[in-house]
C-alpha cells in the first residue's frame, strides 16, 4: 500500500477530489493547512504573504493505483504557476479499520 499526500491550490481541491473519484478513488481525507514552497511565500505589491493556505489530500492506495493517482492529481491540480503544489508518496506497513479492528483498507 501508499500513502499519497497531495499538497494543492485550495481553489483546486474540489476539481482534484472529482476527478479523484472518477477515477475510482473514492476514500480520502482532506485537509486545510497553511505553508510555503521553495518561493518562500509571496510578495503582492507591498504585501508578503510568508505562508499561504493549502489544501491537503491523504490518500491510502495499492500500490498499482500510485500512479493513475499521482497522475491525476498533477493533471487536474495544474495552473502552469508557482504553487501548484506537492505530491509525497510513502510505504504504508498496515492500516486497521478501528469499528472492526480488522488489518487491510
Amino acid at each position: 500500500m501508499k500513502m499519497i499526500r497531495a499538497v494543492v491550490r485550495p481553489s483546486k481541491a474540489e476539481e482534484v477530489v472529482d476527478a479523484l473519484a472518477e477515477s475510482g478513488c473514492v476514500a480520502l481525507t482532506k485537509m486545510d493547512v497553511i505553508g510555503r514552497g521553495k518561493q518562500k511565500g509571496i510578495k503582492i505589491d507591498q504585501i508578503y504573504y510568508d505562508e499561504l493556505p493549502k489544501t491537503m489530500l491523504m490518500i491510502v492506495v495499492e500500490d498499482d493505483a500510485a500512479e493513475c493517482v499521482v497522475e491525476t492529481v498533477t493533471k487536474t491540480a495544474y495552473t502552469g504557476n508557482f504553487g501548484d503544489g506537492k505530491i509525497f508518496v510513502s510505504p504504508v506497513d498496515e492500516a486497521y479499520t478501528v469499528r472492526t479492528r480488522s488489518c487491510g483498507l
